[in-house]
């Protein structure tokens, strides 16, 4: 009896060693996060506000007309909650040896809020996630400004990048981590003068030009002193991001075959579809596409607010480019027989998020299958860039006016996002555009447009 004893007493001495050893590797929420500065009107849990008191799981914020409040993770993030706002901070768990094991979910419930990601964060990308009352916000290692209200929320990047998605489907307000697929759009600090805007009950957010008056900083500005990104010198103009990084090996004015990356455009023709000025946008008459921001210092060549204002329905648009096909031009699919088709022109750039870094690309072996009588397509292509190669495939479904939905990009049969249409000219003739992550965490991408001819 006794050496049972004992034997359970050096066993509970073993387990109590082992947790004691293992507290230093985790940080719970109690001293995970702390206030470390406050002004004005600012409650927790209904309570005033002290500085550098700890935060727990599950605390509810609360700023008046003139609260503010910056709050410090233990792994060097940062959250701040503006004027009348209401925040919660669902749960802050990190496991610094263990990452796979750091949880993170903030939650925006009215009002404007910036979010800074610490270094946990930045390691554990795929559980973290920000929700406002109509989205999920999930980062690639970021630093970002929300204003949300019930019925919209508005997201603008100060560095970094963010994936948003509506919820519905398998994205959930109790799911963690990031929502990606079909109905989830990305948005980057380069970006400049852009922001994404998702109203309740919509699917995917939509991309706008920043007008005064819409963005977070305009409707509760930062304080002064609100820590600058690191990406800018001065924290009054944050907006303003300088670019990022080009590999001088892989500018496309350096590479070979240029026309097969990003000075293509080989389609371009005189405009004859009463569509307006393209501004250089590449023209197959009923599809119009192109690059819609400053890249490698060449000048957009694609005005997305012109093509809303000839009235053009837009057929996808990602990072970097957009496809538009011009008013009353739908083409009534066939509901038998197949088409293939050869790529025509295209356009692609590789990202790295981490280093900042943009890398003109090209595609090789290329195929696209239209099956209209399963109102299906398949297509797929060799993405090149210096010595790296990547085999992109995607599939999905063919409306009846010939939109291409993609399917979700980690179905097994698929590897990339796409969102195109095809059209009756000249026999037949598609676009479309795709993204797709280059490795799991996504802080590699590669996004592009693709136009096709009948084979």
């Amino acid at each position: 009896m006794k050496n049972k004893t004992q034997n359970v007493l050096s066993q509970l001495v073993r387990w109590t060693l082992a947790f004691v050893l293992a507290i230093p590797a985790m940080a719970f929420a109690e001293d995970a996060v702390k206030v470390s500065q406050v002004w004005g009107k600012v409650e927790i849990n209904g309570k005033p506000a002290m500085i550098d008191s700890a935060v727990a799981e599950g605390a509810s914020i609360k700023t008046g007309a003139d609260g503010y409040v910056y709050f410090k993770t233990l792994d060097d993030g940062l959250l701040i909650v503006r004027p009348n706002s209401e925040a919660r901070i669902v749960s802050y768990h990190i496991d610094q040896q263990n990452p796979a094991n750091t949880r993170v979910k903030l939650e925006l419930i009215s009002g404007v809020a910036r979010s800074v990601s610490g270094n946990a964060v930045k390691q554990a990308r795929q559980n973290f996630r920000f929700n406002t009352p109509v989205a999920a916000i999930g980062v690639r290692g970021t630093d970002f400004t929300v204003f949300t209200d019930k019925d919209t929320t508005r997201v603008v990047v100060v560095d970094g990048g963010i994936v948003v998605s509506g919820f519905g489907g398998s994205c959930s307000p109790q799911g963690a981590g990031p929502c990606e697929g079909v109905a989830a759009a990305e948005l980057f600090a380069r970006q400049q003068g852009v922001l994404l805007q998702i109203n309740k009950g919509q699917n995917k957010p939509q991309l706008l030009q920043s007008a005064p008056g819409l963005t977070p900083d305009a409707i509760a500005p930062p304080r002064a002193d609100e820590p600058a990104s690191k990406t800018t010198a001065n924290n009054s103009s944050a907006a303003l991001i300088a670019p990022a990084a080009t590999d001088p090996n892989l500018d496309p004015n350096k590479v070979g075959n240029v026309k097969q990356t990003l000075a293509s455009n080989t389609n371009k023709t005189p405009n004859n579809t009463g569509a307006g000025n393209n501004n250089g946008a590449a023209l197959t008459n009923t599809i119009i596409w192109g690059r819609w921001f400053e890249l490698f210092g060449k000048k957009a060549d694609f005005d997305i607010t012109k093509q809303d204002q000839n009235e053009a329905s837009p057929r996808g648009t990602n990072a970097y480019f957009a496809i538009f096909q011009a008013k009353n031009t739908e083409w009534q699919v066939p509901t038998t027989g197949t088409m293939g088709f050869a790529l025509k022109d295209s356009q692609a750039v590789l990202v790295d998020n981490i280093k900042s870094l943009e890398s003109a690309a090209k595609l090789e072996n290329a195929k696209l299958q239209l099956d209209f009588a399963k109102a299906t397509f398949t297509t797929g292509f060799d993405v090149v860039s210096g010595s790296e190669r990547f085999a992109l495939k995607g599939e999905g479904s063919v409306t009846s006016t010939g939109i291409l939905y993609g399917a979700n990009q980690y179905v097994p049969a698929a590897n990339m996002s796409v969102q195109g249409v095809v059209t009756n000219e000249k026999g037949g003739t598609a676009a479309y555009i795709f993204q797709s992550k280059l490795n799991e965490d996504g802080t590699r991408m590669v996004y592009g447009v693709t136009n096709w001819g009948k084979q």
